[in-house]
């Protein structure tokens, strides 16, 4: 098999036992494979009922652990994950699948990959429906946006990212884009330049109707939940509905 970043991984078959390193590809596994799932990151926090062994996180994973519990197969990021970490497993015997997802056709297509060739199965029925949910474009002209991610210091959404291609199926033109950055510092002069709308993820900087909004007197501004706008999983087939609904009833801060 050959992996997102073009790299060999032997898989010996049938796949029984699958450690994620990844929230949104675990989350992904959970919900369609749920038996092979044996371990997961302690940020891998869906579905809510998940009970499998963790691994710590994903810039910091227990390497010494995973290898012990003999996988078929780990699944990696990345962006999520660490080359040495890959390598490491990787040295240790251990198939390690990486993908590489940074637009929402690639993620689509990423998705499919993994079940029907790294794990030889089906094609989940949540991912033909984000397919199909995702198909249609949006209606009217762009709308000036802006993503912050990370208050003190403003971090924002930037250019080549999966949040910012997923945001422009919204009809959302993220403003800070043409930076050489993918997640840009900004000042707070720089944050409102060009704004009309501005979205609040409560990931991983958790935004709340008393922390961000008021740094954006006068704009109209949307919380949204961060896993529907940052995670690619099974919350695609729902995340443009409920995206466009919190955009629709974004308030005047």
């Amino acid at each position: 098999m050959i992996d997102d970043l073009g790299a060999v991984v032997r898989i010996d078959r049938p796949v029984r036992r699958v450690v994620s390193l990844v929230p949104s590809l675990t989350e992904a596994i959970a919900v369609s494979r749920p038996e092979v799932l044996v371990a997961a990151t302690d940020w891998c926090t869906h579905p809510a009922d998940l009970d499998v062994e963790r691994v710590r996180g994903t810039k910091n994973p227990n390497v010494r652990r995973i290898i012990e519990l003999a996988p078929d197969l780990v699944l990696c990021n990345q962006e999520e994950n660490r080359r040495i970490d890959v390598e490491r497993l990787r040295d240790a015997g251990i198939p390690v699948w990486v993908t590489r997802i940074e637009t929402l056709d690639a993620s689509f297509a990423s998705l499919r990959r993994l079940f029907t060739e790294a794990l030889d199965g089906s094609v989940p029925d949540w991912l033909i429906e984000a397919e199909t949910s995702w198909a249609a474009p949006q209606p009217g002209p762009p709308r000036n946006t802006v993503i912050p991610i990370w208050r003190n210091p403003w971090m924002v959404v930037g250019h080549n990212t999966f949040t910012g291609d997923l945001a422009a199926h919204l009809g959302l033109r993220l403003v800070h884009a043409e930076r050489a950055e993918r997640y840009p510092r900004v000042s707070e002069d720089e944050l409102t330049r060009d704004v009309e709308l501005v979205l609040l993820p409560d990931e991983p900087y958790v935004f709340t109707r008393s922390d961000g909004p008021e740094a954006f007197p006068g704009l109209a501004v949307a919380l949204v939940e961060g896993r529907s706008l940052t995670w690619y999983g099974p919350s695609l087939a729902t995340a443009r509905a409920v995206l466009t609904r919190q955009i629709a009833d974004s308030f005047i801060a």
